[in-house]
């Protein structure tokens, strides 16, 4: 309901890996967790596929928030709770976390003073609330500040700048069930109007579903403006996400999940590596990646890749007979596994100790960049 009443609240813009976000100090939200849905929505300009009245960029992937505050944990320097902000719904979900807004924590946190830099890099310890995991990010910093500028890119960033080491510690559970909910490395989902799809549901850093390619028709080289154009196939992704949701517990009709769960499970499809062409234009040859895979974020194409899913990538890997393991050379280096995706490559690994069928993961890791963007003070209508 529209007032006249507004807030300003004090906010930080920022871009974390391939994403951008507004990265904001719990204390200055309220008390009453209950009243952050209203306030993020309206702070985003959501709902409205423009958010042309509030800081969202009109994309799942701008359109996000990171909530920061000093840790009480031994374990932790800063607990952090990320938010999904819909672009086009009223609604905020806090389901799964970002690994992209995670790598801005580390920087936001020195920034805020809630950590004190070191001379060369500075271990930010992460308390993920979402999913419940510990995260490790290693930020540069000179003279007491966050280094932002250096040489290294990543895939659907232009530039270079500093890196930044993720580490996602025992990632495993995000839902409480371990690395494999359903006990399977592969299941079997009967879609309605196409028919029984082989899937393999993992969870490490947030829980994803895993099909091939080719079992849904497609080729693993799609770029977001095909497959977006594409409703059947949308539609069909979706179906198959939403079954995977009903599998894992955390909704019951799969007709539900664009609004019940729509962040969790990742809908993932993936296929043997091969020659494509990025959305940029840049031609990236089967030599040069372990596998080709596509992702989907709130019910559209990742313009390029999830973090998350990258580390849950990297985790489903080295799982015997897993959807992932079964398109990758057995000769892969799991320390260094690089996924084509339309943005371009993502490196990522995973170090895990062999158990049987399901192997123990210690932790997951990968590089992102980040940059501090704007500071400053948002008025919120209420």
């Amino acid at each position: 309901m529209q007032t006249n009443q507004s807030i300003r609240l004090p906010v930080t813009i920022m871009r974390g890996g391939t994403s951008k976000g507004v990265y904001i100090l719990e204390s200055e939200l309220p008390a009453d967790h209950s009243a952050w849905e209203p306030l993020l929505l309206r702070l985003m300009g959501s709902p409205d596929k423009k958010q042309i009245d509030g800081l969202g960029g009109s994309q799942s992937v701008t359109s996000k928030v990171a909530i920061v505050k000093k840790s009480d944990r031994p374990d932790a320097d800063v607990d952090y709770t990320f938010a999904q902000v819909s672009v086009d719904k009223p609604l905020v979900s806090y389901k799964g976390n970002c690994g992209n807004i995670s790598s801005g924590v580390g920087p936001f946190a020195i920034e805020k003073g809630l950590v004190e830099a070191k001379d060369g890099v500075t271990p930010v310890r992460i308390y993920n609330t979402n999913t419940n995991k510990i995260i490790i990010a290693d930020v540069h910093t000179a003279d007491g500040t966050v280094e932002y500028e250096g040489d290294f890119a990543i895939a659907g960033v232009p530039g270079t700048a500093s890196p930044i080491k993720l580490k996602f510690v025992e990632p495993s559970g995000t839902l409480g069930n371990g690395l494999l909910p359903t006990g399977n490395a592969v299941d079997t989902l009967d879609v309605p109007g196409f028919g029984p799809v082989q899937v393999s549901i993992v969870d490490a850093a947030n829980p994803l579903v895993f099909v091939k390619a080719a079992d849904l028709g497609l080729t693993g080289r799609e770029l977001p403006d095909e497959l977006n154009a594409d409703a059947e196939k949308l539609d069909l992704l979706e179906k198959v996400r939403g079954l995977a949701a009903v599998k894992l517990g955390l909704i019951t009709d799969y007709t539900r999940s664009a609004w019940d769960t729509p962040g969790i499970p990742k809908m993932t499809f993936v296929a043997e590596a091969a020659d494509y062409v990025t959305a940029d234009g840049k031609e990236i040859k089967k030599e040069d990646i372990d596998l080709l895979s596509r992702m989907m974020s709130m019910q559209k194409t990742h313009p390029s890749y999830a973090m998350t899913g990258a580390m849950c990538t990297a985790a489903a890997a080295v799982v015997p007979g897993s959807v992932v393991n079964q398109v990758l050379s057995p000769s892969v280096d799991t320390q260094f596994i690089r996924i084509g995706h339309p943005g371009g490559i993502l490196e990522c690994g995973v170090d895990y100790r062999e158990n049987g069928a399901v192997p123990e993961i210690d932790d997951t890791f990968g590089f992102r960049t980040a940059n501090f963007l704007m500071e400053g003070t948002a008025r919120i209508r209420l």
